[in-house]
């Protein structure tokens, strides 16, 4: 994944980028069996054989967007708690980021779950990305007192879990966003479980 050629010109990766929004579409709509790289460059509007100037194949383009959308998700998350101090206010803002970006991104959970069947440790690696830099956050925020002591990562593997079904309840299956109580009363639980002891 790291050998693969990166773009030497802006132009290049307009193009790339191009790519990658197509294939995010057809493996989402469509399924990665089921796409193929005519299909992907055709959406894009490029020729197939400039396809394999930034891709050596299908299933090095999903590897690329796994990343790419992890990546995208992380820094929309980042922007959006950014200047936030308070760990509980944090959790709501970013966990409403999580649900709104998911809402943009329908094709996220597709894609992300068809990688286990093309390539485990891509699959992994996004999952194991995010739950790193969220325990780190809470390790920190345990360290100052502002949620209950606990193993970090297991808290950030179990929030993360909430956040992901919820989002495939309402956003993936119904096409919607959560209705304000079932958000109120979901952060309500996630509170309540951070909240420190005694507090």
């Amino acid at each position: 994944m790291s050998d693969l050629p990166q773009p030497a010109t802006a132009r290049g990766e307009v193009t790339r980028q191009k790519l990658l929004a197509a294939a995010e579409l057809e493996f989402g709509e469509r399924g990665f069996h089921a796409a193929s790289v005519s299909s992907i460059t055709q959406r894009a509007g490029v020729g197939q054989g400039t396809f394999y100037l930034y891709f050596p194949s299908k299933e090095d383009i999903l590897r690329a967007l796994v990343r790419h959308m992890g990546q995208e998700l992380r820094h929309t998350l980042t922007q959006a708690i950014e200047g936030i101090e308070e760990r509980l206010e944090l959790e709501r803002v970013g966990f409403n980021a999580f649900i709104e970006f998911c809402r943009q991104h329908k094709n996220l959970y597709r894609v992300v779950m068809q990688a286990q069947f093309v390539d485990e440790d891509i699959y992994r690696e996004y999952y194991q990305t995010l739950a790193s830099a969220y325990a780190a956050g809470l390790k920190k925020a345990q360290g100052n007192g502002q949620i209950r002591q606990g193993e970090a990562e297991a808290q950030a593997w179990a929030l993360m879990g909430i956040a992901h079904f919820l989002g495939l309840r309402y956003v993936i299956w119904e096409g919607l966003t959560p209705p304000a109580e079932v958000m109120a009363t979901t952060f309500d639980f996630i509170a309540h479980g951070l909240t420190p002891e005694g507090s």
